[in-house]
């Protein structure tokens, strides 16, 4: 494996496609493409309004700062996600509206093009080591909530401050196995290929 470390003051804000919200992306993989496999950022919703379509593609939302919001679908679903982090998982092609309960939030959001990645998003405490190895088509974003954090056993120590962010990319001539020390609250998500070559 090797590290890509994605300090939070680099992340890239810009408007949402439908011109309703912001977004600071973390990363779209591959980097700067247009037509990314799969993309991670921080939504920014300062108002009630329906998000961005993305059809063939899946997404997840964890809230991370605000008093939550209720997510109205078309079809006549309704989610509530409330503090700390609620989550959803749902199909970018299907139609909603945002309805804040007390003022702005933020929410982290992945994105992944359906039948090129399986995606897992996984919120978890750090609370001393946290052991990642190597495998075959798997890239780990790695975000930092709260808390720090570093990885051990580097010839250059790489040190993540509150709202960083790391990937563990594939790469045969890196380490098989990366260990995160520190303490804080993270979210991981797990991107594998669905062709690993």
């Amino acid at each position: 494996m090797r590290l890509l470390h994605l300090p939070a003051q680099e992340y890239r804000r810009e408007r949402w496609r439908n011109e309703c919200g912001w977004t600071r992306e973390i990363h779209r993989h591959p980097e700067g493409s247009a037509d990314w496999t799969w993309r991670a950022s921080i939504a920014e919703i300062d108002q009630d309004a329906p998000f961005s379509a993305f059809p063939g593609v899946d997404r997840e939302l964890v809230l991370m700062a605000g008093e939550g919001m209720h997510l109205h679908f078309d079809d006549g679903e309704s989610v509530t996600l409330l503090p700390p982090h609620d989550r959803i998982r749902f199909a970018g092609e299907r139609p909603l509206r945002a309805e804040l309960i007390a003022g702005p939030t933020h929410d982290f959001n992945l994105m992944w093009r359906r039948g090129a990645v399986d995606a897992t998003v996984l919120h978890r405490p750090l609370v001393g080591p946290m052991v990642f190895f190597a495998e075959a088509g798997t890239t780990w974003l790695v975000h930092l909530i709260r808390g720090q954090a570093w990885f051990k056993d580097l010839a250059r120590p790489l040190r993540l401050e509150q709202a960083d962010s790391v990937l563990l990319l594939p790469d045969a001539d890196g380490p098989s196995r990366l260990i995160l020390e520190g303490g804080g609250e993270l979210l991981l998500a797990r991107l594998q290929s669905r062709d690993p070559s």
